[in-house]
Order: C-alpha cells, then structure tokens, then sequence
C-alpha cells in the first residue's frame, strides 16, 4: 500500500473519531439533560452514568446502522473514496462544533449525512448516492439509502413527542391524587432508564462511526477478513465514552431548562419514550439522532402537561437548525473535497 494512501487513512479515522467526540458531547448531553434538571442526579453523577452505559451499548451493538449509513456511498471501495470520506468528515465535525458551540440541541446523524451527499456530489456526481427514491416508489417499496435515514430522522422525534405526550397524559390521570414524596421513587427509577437511554443511543450513534471506519478501511485495500470490527466498536465507544465524559453544557441547559421547566416525572416519560424509540431504530438499523428524539419526547410531556408553558420559540430555532444542517455541512464538505482535489 502506498504510504500517502496510509496517511490518508490514518488522518480519515482520527478525523471520524473526532466526529464521535463531538458526536458524544451533543446527544450524550440530550440523553442526561432532563435526568440533572429534574434533580434527579447531579452532573457529574449523570455524566459518568451515560459515559459508562453509552461505551457498553458501543461494544455490544449490531451492524444494521453502520451498514445503513455505508450505504448511502456507491463509489467503488478504492483509494480515492478515502478524500470523501475526510472530506464528510471534516464537514460533519465543523457543523458539530458550531452547534455545540450556540448551543443548538442539532443532530450529528443529519451533520454526518449532509457531509456524505456533499463530499460525493462534488467527487463524482449524483449518481454514486444512494438516494432511495426508486426504490421506494418501486414495485418493493423499499426504505434505502438517504430516504431511509431522512424519513428515520423525520419520523423519530414524531414518535419521541406521540409517546412522551401519552405517558405523560396518563401520568397526570393516575398520578393526580399521589403526595409530592413519590418524587423521591421516581428519581430512583430514572436511573434504570437514564442508563437504558444512555445504552441505546451508544449502540445506535457508535454504529455510524463504525461504518466510516469500515468504508475507509476497505478503501485503502483491507478485505473484510482482515479487520475485526469488535476493535473498531472499541475505539469509537471509547473516543464517545471521552465525549460524554468532557459534557455538552449548553445544549443540556437549552433541553434540560429552555424548552419547559422538567419535573421528575416528566424526566421519566421523556426518558422511557425516547429509549423505546432508539431500541427501535436500532432494531431496524436506522440512525436516527438521539438529540432530535429527546427534544420530541420533552416537548411532547410539556405539551401534554401545560402547552402554554412550553417554550415554542426554541422549539422554532431548534427545527430551523434541523432543516439547515443537512445542506450546511454538505457544502462544508463539498468545499474541503475542493481544496484537496486541488492540492493533491
């Protein structure tokens, strides 16, 4: 293998292990944001908790998301796909950072996905994405491709807000007549399903690691029998265990306080809607983003408790971020793919 072609390689997987360090300070902060806000647990002790949780759902999780996300690219596994891969990378990181930084509550899957269409378009065309569109309107009906993760994407908080709405709709039904002690019950069961949260959203976030490291590796010429993804689950659990641990305060402040003022249980309906949400995607090999489930189930137990109360405005830029992170990394990415075309 050509040393250049090693280089290359070596830089596109610290690059995607940067990604799941960002990765891990936007939705590792969105699954302990209402669990610290409701005084359930104190950052530190939360943090830990989620950091330990998330690196068990890394190393035990399947392959369905990183084939999924692998997917989306139809260029032939050669050397050059590795300049697309950085280039995605690289765009998916810059949009990470800048959301962190403002504080915006924004999906790393959608970041990642918009770096991917935009390194390839600029590589090589439209027709070396898997759009799906075919295939879905097709005699199978199939969800592949970028249409599977967008509608994933769509529909995943959708359901995060329907479930948390009704939990916390018959929550306020049973619970009506109950003495504020109970409070001290339900913060301890948050810690089971914090945990439980924590440990889906490892299995589901580290598989899209997983499936950049794998293109890459077979780009530079590894055949699947000489690399053992047990190793690569460990070293993406790890660098997400790292991103956890380093916390993503802003955004767990827009979550946790910003959108409605968390109380217990209202911590243990998001918590319990937006788990049984990433156990399903998981299950289905979609990635979807944790951030964008948590924020669904948080405006949904809001909804369904004071809807006046909820604050729609974050609720307004948070979609907006949504709607623009896509198409903004992707040009992020298309531009890196530029300069390293005209540099190589």
């Amino acid at each position: 293998m050509p040393f250049s072609t090693v280089i290359i390689l070596v830089i596109v997987i610290l690059v995607a292990l940067i990604f799941t360090l960002t990765n891990g300070l936007h939705d590792a902060s969105s699954v302990v944001a209402t669990f610290i806000s409701c005084g359930a647990a104190n950052p530190i002790q939360a943090i830990s908790l989620a950091a330990f949780c998330g690196f068990a759902g890394a190393l035990t999780s399947g392959n369905a998301v990183a084939n999924t996300i692998s997917g989306i690219v139809t260029i032939p596994t050669e050397a050059s796909l590795l300049q697309v891969l950085l280039a995605a990378m690289t765009g998916a990181v810059v949009w990470n950072l800048i959301t962190w930084k403002l504080g915006f509550p924004s999906s790393s899957t959608h970041a990642l996905v918009g770096g991917l269409v935009g390194a390839v378009w600029v590589a090589r065309g439209t027709n070396y994405i898997l759009w799906g569109w075919s295939e879905l309107i097709g005699p199978g009906h199939q969800l592949l491709g970028v249409m599977k993760i967008v509608v994933a994407l769509i529909v995943s908080p959708l359901l995060g807000f329907i479930a948390a709405f009704i939990l916390q709709s018959i929550s306020n039904l049973v619970l009506r007549n109950a003495k504020f002690s109970i409070n001290g019950s339900i913060k301890k069961i948050q810690w089971i399903m914090a945990g439980l949260l924590a440990y889906s959203h490892g299995a589901n976030d580290t598989q899209k690691t997983v499936g950049i490291i794998w293109l890459a590796l077979a780009s530079a010429s590894y055949s699947n029998s000489q690399v053992d993804l047990i190793w690569v689950k460990g070293l993406a659990g790890v660098v997400m265990f790292a991103g956890t641990l380093l916390g993503g305060w802003p955004i767990m402040k827009t979550i946790g306080r910003d959108i409605y003022t968390i109380r217990p249980i209202h911590s243990l309906n998001s918590q319990l809607s937006s788990g049984g949400c990433l156990v399903l995607a998981t299950a289905l090999g979609a990635p979807v983003s944790t951030t964008h489930v948590v924020v669904g189930s948080v405006i949904g137990v809001g909804g369904a408790d004071e809807f006046r109360m909820v604050n729609w405005k974050i609720g307004q830029e948070i979609v907006i971020a949504w709607c623009i992170t896509i198409p903004a990394s992707a040009i992020v990415a298309g531009l890196v793919f530029y300069v390293l075309h005209l540099v190589k």
